[in-house]
């Protein structure tokens, strides 16, 4: 097959417990933030490892606006949750994570080997399959965040159809963007740290068959 892989490209190696721990473990959701500005190249570096991970058909219909600057933050207050106000204000960045309704006119881009493949979306499932895909996409957003030592505040406390307003429409590049979910970056404080909530043992949530 033309193109096809001859080596594999992964180590099976378990990462180090120092790296599984400030990815998982002693990670948390944070509500406060230093005042340390977050470098552009740090958010670019951030998006590339972000899109490295898998999705349907490499479909990949999530869209990122990283809200920095005074002017942006002041244009995203009003339609922020009450409680959700402070911290973002706060917070170096906020990012408005958002996933492509016609995520699917990129698939010939994204899969040149199929570009057919843009039909297997079109259908009555396109939207479950842009928001499914799209929710992975953030977690893999989060992790990728924590790896590089941001912390992180996820947040659905907000108007999303003021926002996708605000910041999408009347844009050809984003008029069909749909904001999903805020998540705010930077170096979180202790300020607010509420004690880790419990987790279902293996037991309640897992089976092995």
């Amino acid at each position: 097959m033309a193109g096809e892989v001859t080596s594999k490209p992964t180590h099976n190696t378990v990462i180090n417990e120092d790296a599984i721990a400030q990815v998982f473990l002693d990670a948390r959701t944070y509500n406060d933030f230093e005042d340390t500005p977050i470098p552009e190249a740090t958010l670019k570096r951030l998006y590339d490892i972000t899109k490295m991970g898998p999705t349907s058909a490499n479909n990949s219909p999530a869209r990122f606006v990283f809200v920095q600057s005074d002017a942006a933050k002041a244009r995203l207050k009003p339609f922020l949750a009450e409680g959700n106000v402070e911290k973002s204000m706060k917070a170096p960045v906020t990012v408005i994570f958002a996933w492509d309704e016609k995520y699917y006119d990129k698939i010939p881009q994204l899969m040149p080997h199929n570009p057919g493949a843009r039909e297997w979306f079109t259908g009555p499932g396109a939207e479950l399959n842009g928001r499914r895909n799209s929710v992975l996409q953030a977690g893999y957003f989060l992790l990728a965040a924590r790896a590089l030592g941001l912390d992180t505040g996820p947040m659905t406390g907000f108007d999303a159809a003021g926002v996708d307003g605000e910041f999408f429409a009347g844009n050809p590049a984003t008029e069909n963007w749909k904001s999903d979910i805020l998540i705010n970056l930077g170096i979180g404080t202790t300020k607010n740290l509420f004690p880790r909530l419990p987790r279902l043992s293996f037991d309640e949530a897992a089976q092995i068959i």
